[in-house]
C-alpha cells in the first residue's frame, strides 16, 4: 500500500522537518492547516528547503466537532498520522494548556478512528512526560489540580495528554506509537532552528555574557537531539510492525552534563564562561529575576536518565545513525547566534559564522562573494544588510573583536590576508574605520584587489571631537547606549533606532565597547591618519571614494584624492552623513555598483 501521511502541527518546528523527511522517503504528504495563510507560509518554507513534492492541504478546525471541513474523499487514503500539534510555551494558564495540548489529542484520536486504511497514529510527547499508563486517563479534578500546581501548565498538560492519548487510542482501537524527544536542537548539518525557548534561551545568556554561574553539576542531564535525526526516526515507525503500541525515548545519551554543555558553547563562542556552579536545589530557591529562568523549566534540571535502548535498537535496525553530538550542538549554537536568537529579520541576506586566520568571524551575504564590505564604527555588518541585498554577490564581514566577530585588533593583519587570500579576487568596500582596513588589505595584497571603494574614509575627513578620543569615557557610554540614543548620535534622529538595535546589543556584550572606544581614539591620531594618507598615495589601483554631502572630505583630503588623477573617482550622496548605509542605502548601493568588477571597464575612471 502506498504511504500517505497526514501531519498535524505541520507548520511547527518538528512538523516542517518531518515533512521534509517524509517527502525524501517518497511518502505522500497531506498537511492539516487552519487557514490559507499558514499553508502558504509552510509551502514557501518547504520550497526554500528543497522540497519539490506537491503537498496536499486539509483544512482543520479544532473547535468543530468533526475536526475537518472536507469529507472522507480528502483523507481516506491516509495510512499514517503524525500529531506534532502542541503549544510549546511557558507561562500559559491551565485552561490554555489543556485546550492546546490535551483537547487537541482527544480530537485527533477520534478523527483517526475514522480512517479506513490507517496503520499508525504517531504522537509527539516528551522525554520528561512520557510513559503514562493509559489507566491514568482521564484524570480526576483532584489529580489534575495537583499535577498542574506541581509541574506548571505546560509540562502538566503534556503529561495529561500522554495518558489521554493512550486511553483514547486503546478505547477506539487506533494503532499508535509515541515519540518522547528531548530538547530538540537544530539540523545536525546546518544547525538551523527557530526555537528560542528552553535550552536555546540558556545559550543566549552565555552568548551575552550575562550568566554569573552555571546551573547544576556533573549529573545534571538536559539531553538534546537534532531535528533531522528526530524527523527521520519518526518516519520509521508506521512501516515497522514492532513499534505499534510502544513509546520511544529519542535523545542523545552522549549529551554532556548541562554545565559542561554550556561551557562547551561558551568556549566555542570565545566568551567568558563562569566557573562557579550552583546546585539545582539552590537554583530553585533563587528569585527568577536573578536566575533568568522560568519556574516551569526548573523541573528539567534533573539527573534522571531515560530508557533509550528501544529507540537506538530501532534506528540501528533501519540503518539510521546518530550524528556527532558536539558538532551538532556547536552548529546549532552558531545558527542561534548568527540569527541573533530570533531577533534577526526572517528575510534578508544569509547569515553565518566562518573563520579567517583562525578568527571566528560573522559574515552576512553570499558566501565567497567577490564584493566584501568592511563596516565602520560603532556599527556592524547588520547595518549593511540592505546594501548587500541590493548589490547582490556581496557580503559584509564584522572586523575582529567588533560586531559579532571574535578575535582582537591585533589579529587584523593576518585576518585581512586570509580574507583576501581565500576570496580569489575581491572588490573591497571599506566604511570609516573599515576604509583603513580595506586600504591596508589592498596594500598588502594588491594582486587580489579588483577595486577599492572607500565610504566616508575618516582619514580624509575632519578629526573626531575631543570626547571621542577619550577611550574610557567612550567605552562607558557605548557599554550602556540605547538604540534610540545611538540613532540620534549617528544620524541626527531616532528613526533608525530599530536598525541600530543589533549594534547596541553588540556594544553591550563582552569587550566590544572597549575595542570600539580604542579604535575611535586611534582614529584621532594624527600619525595614523598621515600613514593612511601616504598609503593611499602609494596604492596603484583604482579608488572610488563615496561621501555624504553632510560629511565631506577636508580640503587636504580632496586634494589628495584629486592628485591620484584618473585612478580616483569621488561620489557625493545628497543629504547623507557619515552613515549612508543607514539613511541612503539604495543610493549607496548604486554608487558602489558602478565600480563592481561586473561593471563596464573604465566605469570608475
Amino acid at each position: 500500500m502506498a504511504r500517505r501521511a497526514l501531519v498535524f502541527g505541520a507548520g511547527g518546528f518538528i512538523g516542517r522537518h518531518l515533512i521534509l523527511a517524509l517527502t525524501r522517503e517518497g511518502v505522500g504528504v497531506t498537511v492539516a492547516t487552519r487557514d490559507a495563510r499558514s499553508h502558504a507560509r509552510l509551502t514557501s518554507w518547504l520550497a526554500e528547503h528543497g522540497c519539490g513534492t506537491a503537498i496536499r492541504e486539509l483544512r482543520v478546525d479544532f473547535d468543530s466537532p468533526g475536526l475537518v471541513e472536507e469529507g472522507p474523499r480528502t483523507w481516506e487514503d491516509v495510512t499514517e498520522i503524525y500529531n506534532c500539534a502542541a503549544a510549546y510555551r511557558f507561562g500559559m494558564t491551565e485552561a490554555e494548556a489543556r485546550r492546546a495540548n490535551v483537547d487537541s489529542v482527544t480530537a485527533i484520536v477520534s478523527f483517526a478512528a475514522k480512517m479506513p486504511r490507517l496503520r499508525r497514529l504517531v504522537h509527539v510527547s516528551g522525554y520528561r512526560v512520557g510513559g503514562q499508563e493509559s489507566a491514568n486517563g482521564p484524570w480526576s479534578d483532584d489529580v489534575a489540580r495537583d499535577v498542574y500546581r506541581r509541574l506548571g501548565a505546560y509540562e502538566a498538560s503534556k503529561v495529561e495528554a500522554d495518558a489521554v492519548f493512550q486511553a483514547a487510542a486503546g478505547r477506539l482501537g487506533v494503532p499508535w506509537s509515541i515519540v518522547n524527544p528531548s530538547s530538540v536542537i537544530g539540523d545536525s548539518t546546518s544547525g538551523e532552528s527557530d526555537q528560542q525557548i528552553g535550552l536555546a534561551a540558556s545559550i543566549a545568556e552565555i552568548w551575552r555574557g550575562s550568566v554569573a554561574a552555571l546551573p547544576g553539576n556533573a549529573r545534571t542531564f538536559v539531553p538534546v537531539i537534532p531535528i533531522d535525526y528526530l524527523a527521520r526516526f519518526m518516519t520509521l515507525l508506521p512501516d515497522d510492525p514492532d513499534t505499534a503500541g510502544r513509546s520511544f525515548w529519542v535523545l542523545d545519551d552522549r549529551t554532556p552534563p548541562l554545565p559542561d554543555l554550556l561551557s562547551l558553547v561558551g568556549r566555542h563562542y570565545q566568551v567568558r564562561v563562569p566557573r562557579m556552579r550552583i546546585p539545582v536545589p539552590v537554583v530553585r530557591r533563587l528569585p527568577a529575576a536573578l536566575t533568568k529562568a522560568d519556574r516551569e523549566t526548573l523541573s528539567f534540571l534533573s539527573s534522571d536518565r531515560y530508557p533509550t535502548d528501544p529507540a537506538r535498537t530501532l534506528a540501528e535496525r533501519h540503518g539510521l545513525k546518530a550524528p556527532d553530538t558536539t558538532g551538532s550542538i556547536l552548529r546549532w549554537a552558531d545558527h542561534l547566534a548568527a540569527h541573533r536568537f530570533g531577533a534577526a529579520p526572517a528575510r534578508g541576506p544569509a547569515r553565518r559564522f566562518t573563520r579567517y586566520a583562525g578568527v571566528r568571524t560573522f559574515e552576512l551575504g553570499e558566501p565567497g562573494a567577490p564584493t566584501v564590505v568592511l563596516p565602520g564604527l560603532p556599527v556592524n555588518a547588520d547595518t549593511w544588510a540592505a546594501v548587500v541585498a541590493d548589490l547582490g554577490h556581496a557580503r559584509a564581514v564584522d572586523l575582529p573583536g567588533l560586531g559579532m566577530s571574535a578575535g582582537r585588533p591585533r589579529d587584523l593583519a593576518d585576518w585581512l590576508d586570509a580574507l583576501v587570500g581565500d576570496a580569489g579576487s575581491v572588490h573591497l568596500v571599506g566604511h570609516s574605520l573599515g576604509a583603513a582596513a580595506a586600504l591596508e588589505a589592498a596594500l598588502r595584497r594588491p594582486d587580489r584587489i579588483t577595486g577599492l571603494t572607500l565610504v566616508a574614509p575618516f582619514f580624509l575627513q575632519p578629526r573626531l571631537g575631543f570626547a571621542n578620543r577619550l577611550p574610557l569615557l567612550t567605552r562607558l557610554y557605548l557599554r550602556r547606549v540605547r538604540p534610540e540614543a545611538l540613532a540620534h548620535r549617528l544620524t541626527g534622529s531616532g528613526e533608525r533606532a530599530e536598525a541600530l538595535a543589533s549594534c547596541a546589543e553588540d556594544l553591550h556584550r563582552g569587550h566590544v565597547a572597549a575595542r570600539t572606544a580604542g579604535f575611535l581614539a586611534a582614529a584621532g591620531s594624527g600619525r595614523w591618519r598621515a600613514e593612511l594618507r601616504r598609503g593611499l598615495q602609494r596604492y596603484t589601483g583604482d579608488v572610488h571614494v563615496i561621501t555624504g554631502a553632510e560629511d565631506p572630505l577636508t580640503g587636504d583630503g580632496r586634494a589628495l584624492v584629486d592628485s591620484l588623477g584618473e585612478r580616483a573617482t569621488v561620489t557625493v550622496i545628497d543629504g547623507a552623513g557619515h552613515h549612508p548605509q543607514l539613511t541612503h542605502a539604495e543610493e549607496l548601493a548604486q554608487a558602489i555598483g558602478v565600480c563592481l568588477p561586473s561593471a563596464r571597464p573604465g566605469a570608475c575612471a
